[in-house]
């Protein structure tokens, strides 16, 4: 494919600035929503034959997400786009000073396979609320999924202004080889890094969203039972396969085997079956294989290694891990959860912090000073205090990481941001203008100029 003739032609269309007319965004977003709504029977079915989703997990996890998303940006985007008003400084006086947001141009999408709706669209959906043009290359592991895209928005859009190409490295490489004026990605760390690499020789700005080991921190005076049905649901939702679950949890010492007793019981409650439509396939054999790699038979509490025809493995709990332990060393990504130990709060924030920086972190305490220390010292991107995962869902929140985790982050307001320039403007009239700044100088000037600007 002629990926610079793609992009030409979304610049050409760019340029015409029919994208920077608001009226322009919500007709667009409007037919977005409308045709994923009357085609879900369709998108159902495409991600039950990727990796046997049910229909209850998708809507929640990924179409009702879309649907916000394309809601909010429907009521506020004339208000995002409105100029903002700035403060104006003496010396600029009686100038104004004002911003406004202006749309990046053209943008490439890099989704995920994990959420192969959601986290291929809400970005897309971001960057059309900001007036960008778009180029979406889904992830090519839910072949079924990124074909659905591709066939409904392709046939409903100008390519010019939002196209999905699919393929998998060697049509994101040639991509990459092509300047976008943004890159967002969403993916793993190493990849990330690839993406940053090409995307810099351009000097095209990226949002990375990528992962790592989050960790899960339950104090002695918590709810346990709570704290655990919480738990359990937020890590073995979609099979673990979601880069803010629990990928690790530490337990106060005192509480340690009543907290993994709670675990094993609210797991066996859900009887998770892909049956049962509460449970979903690992995506392929290569993460089914190195995710049983990773379960050591010794310390298995419940669960245990999976079935290679099925590509499933059993919701697993880890226990008596340290963090020498193999499954302790990559980000988790499945239904694995080894369970740790402490003594002391300075203990666990301490181990922690030997780990890249997380891109989610959970807190379940009822205490206030625990829960302080914990989210003063550890960094992270975002998350919770005694729940788990839920943070994602809402959309006054920016969602992203920091450090290896990820660059930068969208949701909602976030999200527009995240693909506009904010063009800063001072203007000012010509019936007046001090001399101070104009030669000659004097010491008399100077004298008045460190009384105006300090």
């Amino acid at each position: 494919m002629d990926y610079q003739g793609v992009i030409d032609q979304q610049r050409l269309f760019f340029n015409t600035n029919t994208t920077k007319d608001t009226s322009f965004r919500i007709k667009e977003l409007k037919k977005l929503k409308n045709i994923l709504q009357k085609n879900e029977k369709l998108l159902y079915e495409s991600i039950y034959a990727d990796f046997k989703k049910s229909e209850f997990e998708t809507y929640v996890t990924e179409l009702s997400i879309i649907y916000h998303e394309i809601d909010l940006a429907l009521v506020k985007i004339k208000k995002w786009a409105r100029k903002r008003k700035a403060s104006t400084g003496l010396a600029n006086l009686p100038g104004r000073s004002y911003i406004i947001p202006e749309p990046y141009g053209s943008i490439l999408v890099i989704g995920a396979w994990n959420y192969p709706y959601q986290l291929s669209l809400c970005p897309a959906i971001a960057a059309i609320a900001a007036g960008c043009t778009v180029i979406l290359k889904p992830s090519e592991m839910p072949s079924h999924t990124a074909s659905t895209m591709a066939s409904l928005i392709n046939q409903n859009f100008d390519p010019a202004f939002f196209k999905v190409i699919e393929g998998g490295v060697k049509e994101t490489s040639g991509l990459l080889k092509v300047k976008f004026d943004k890159i967002f990605f969403t993916g793993s760390v190493s990849v990330g890094k690839i993406i940053y690499q090409a995307a810099a020789k351009h000097l095209t700005p990226v949002t990375l969203e990528l992962g790592g080991k989050s960790p899960a921190i339950i104090t002695k005076d918590i709810h346990i039972n709570m704290a655990a049905k919480r738990l359990v649901w937020a890590k073995f939702l979609n099979a673990g396969q979601t880069c803010i679950a629990p990928d690790y949890v530490l337990v106060e010492s005192s509480i340690y085997d009543q907290f993994l007793s709670a675990m094993k019981d609210h797991i066996n409650k859900a009887d998770y079956e892909v049956a049962h439509h509460n449970y979903t396939q690992i995506i392929n054999d290569k993460n089914f294989d190195r995710l049983n790699n990773l379960i050591d038979p010794d310390k298995i509490y419940v669960g245990g290694l999976g079935n290679p025809e099925e590509r499933v493995i059993p919701p697993t709990i880890l226990k008596d891990v340290s963090f020498s332990d193999k499954v302790m060393q990559e980000e988790i990504f499945g239904p694995i959860l080894p369970v740790l130990s402490f003594d002391s709060i300075e203990e666990a924030i301490t181990k922690i912090k030997t780990l890249s920086k997380p891109l989610s972190c959970y807190v379940f305490t009822k205490n206030k000073t625990v829960k302080n220390k914990i989210l003063n010292e550890i960094s992270f991107g975002g998350g919770a205090v005694n729940d788990a995962v839920m943070h994602f869902a809402e959309q006054s929140l920016p969602f992203g990481g920091v450090g290896d985790s990820g660059i930068g982050n969208y949701h909602g307001k976030y999200g527009f941001d995240t693909f506009s320039h904010f063009k800063s403007i001072l203007q000012k009239p010509f019936w007046i203008e001090l001399n101070l700044k104009y030669a000659p100088y004097s010491a008399k000037k100077l004298k008045w100029l460190k009384r105006i600007i300090g």
